[in-house]
C-alpha cells in the first residue's frame, strides 16, 4: 500500500540508488540525465539506499528486480535500459505528451531546423 501510494504521488516517480543531484549508481544516473535531456525537472525520487524496505517492496510491487525504476502515471516504465529504449526510439516523447509533458528535444530540434 505504501509503495502504491508512492507511485502514485506524481505523474513520473522514480526510484533510485542516490537523489538527482548526486545518483550513486550508473543506471540511476543514465535515468536522472534522460529525463534532463527531455527538460523533465519535476518528479519524484526515492532514493532506496536510504529505507531497505522501501528497495525490497518495490522490487516486489513491480516484479522487476533492478533499480532503478520508473513510473509514468502510476504505471511502471522499466529501468534504465527500458527508458533508455524509449529515449532512442522517440517513444519518451509520446508518453510525457500523454503526461502533459512537453519534451525539450522537441525544442531541440526545431533549433536545429531553423540553422
Amino acid at each position: 500500500e505504501a509503495v502504491e501510494r508512492l507511485v502514485r504521488e506524481h505523474p513520473v516517480v522514480v526510484f533510485m540508488k542516490g537523489s538527482p543531484a548526486q545518483p550513486l549508481c550508473g543506471f540511476s544516473n543514465a535515468v536522472v540525465q534522460i529525463l534532463r535531456l527531455h527538460g523533465v525537472e519535476d518528479y519524484r525520487a526515492h532514493d532506496v539506499l536510504q529505507d531497505p524496505d522501501l528497495r525490497q517492496g518495490i522490487k516486489n510491487y513491480s516484479n522487476w528486480p533492478t533499480i532503478p525504476q520508473v513510473y509514468l502515471n502510476g504505471e511502471f516504465v522499466g529501468g534504465c535500459d527500458i527508458l533508455l529504449q524509449m529515449h532512442q526510439n522517440g517513444d519518451l516523447v509520446e508518453e510525457l505528451k500523454k503526461l502533459g509533458i512537453r519534451s525539450a528535444l522537441l525544442d531541440a530540434e526545431k533549433d536545429q531546423e531553423k540553422k
